[in-house]
């Protein structure tokens, strides 16, 4: 707005009349500057309200609801990395194998708004945000990698399984490094009976698939794995 005259109110308030006629005063300006703190403040507790509200929203596949938390955030002059890099966990810990595709596109939304900035990346992580809440969920890989961490923090100490470890010298394979190992190029059915994870995690299993979306067909394959890893012993 171009401002033609600047002079002081009664009361010692600066007012700025414009070009329209229109007048604006510091309160006005100190109220306005103070109500777009308390609606957004990246630093406060509404910057992890609005975020809260966004991962909720796509995780309940709502994309409405996803689109507006988004526009709050960014309209409201968040960084807009910052959300892409939550976009990307949300494709992660709530959609994950379910359809592959979630991780790629955010992370192509991601390069998009380095790219070309701002406000025309807004539309990447929109593109984004409405593709993964209406994307098949699936918390599977999550939940698995959390049981992984648990036992990895009580275990750390194991051996690597004689059969698993590599064998570059003689002496090495004279102690029993590599012996027992099958590879399964060489077997009919491509999976041995062999076991890969220490002896006190024997036939653990952390991934469970759900049967949703691509996530469906992955479990029919790893029943087919377990079909095959049986017979095998037959």
């Amino acid at each position: 707005m171009v401002f033609s005259q600047l002079q002081t109110a009664k009361g010692g308030a600066a007012e700025i009349r414009g070009s329209a006629g229109a007048e604006i005063t510091d309160e006005i300006v100190q109220d306005a500057l103070q109500k777009r703190v308390l609606l957004y403040d990246k630093s406060g507790e509404e910057h992890y309200n609005l975020i809260s509200a966004l991962h909720k929203s796509v995780r309940n596949s709502d994309p409405d609801a996803s689109l507006y938390w988004l526009a709050r955030m960014l309209e409201a002059g968040e960084d807009p990395l910052y959300v892409a890099r939550r976009v990307v966990r949300m494709a992660v810990e709530d959609i994950g194998l379910a359809d592959p595709n979630a991780l790629s596109l955010c992370m192509a939304a991601r390069d998009a708004v380095d790219f070309i900035g701002m406000p025309e990346g807004n539309l990447a992580l929109a593109q984004a945000v409405v593709y993964l809440a209406l994307a098949p969920k699936s918390n599977a890989l999550y939940i698995a990698y959390t049981e992984v961490q648990q036992d990895v923090e009580r275990t750390a100490a194991e051996s690597v399984p004689l059969h698993l470890r590599n064998a570059p010298t003689g002496l090495m394979k004279q102690i029993g490094y590599g012996q027992g190992y099958q590879y399964a190029h060489d077997l009919e059915n491509k999976v041995a009976d062999m076991q890969c994870l220490p002896d006190n995690l024997k036939d653990r299993r952390y991934y469970q698939p759900t049967s949703e979306g691509v996530e469906k067909r992955i479990r029919e394959r790893l029943e087919e794995i377990r079909r095959r890893r049986n017979s095998s012993t037959k």
